[in-house]
């Protein structure tokens, strides 16, 4: 689910779109099927996973670069136990806004 924080009179509003809604959007702004443009959502979600479980940043011009990170394994404790456990390593994607997005939500 995407989350937009709209700002107005110093209160917060929290606007949502679920896929349905963005793919119905982004289909009337192309001119295109609702069909066609899941597909090219689910195409691009598989280029994304598989160029990020290689460790290369995806650069898309005018949005964000999405930059995979290594977080290494560490020992955590169970709040509610207290018992020790090992997490394993894993890689997180993060996200970070372009220059020309940024300069468009302000």
């Amino acid at each position: 689910m995407t989350k937009i924080n709209v700002i107005f009179a110093e209160q917060i509003y929290i606007i949502s779109m679920d896929n349905k809604k963005l793919v119905e959007t982004v289909a009337g702004k192309l001119g295109r099927s609702t069909n066609d443009v899941n597909k090219l959502l689910e195409a691009f979600a598989a280029v994304l996973c598989t160029r990020c479980s290689e460790m290369d940043n995806v650069s898309v011009p005018a949005f964000g670069t999405f930059e995979p990170k290594k977080r290494n394994e560490r020992v955590m404790v169970h709040p509610g136990s207290g018992k020790r456990m090992l997490v394993p390593p894993k890689v997180v994607v993060g996200f970070k806004v372009s220059k020309v997005l940024k300069a468009k939500l302000q």
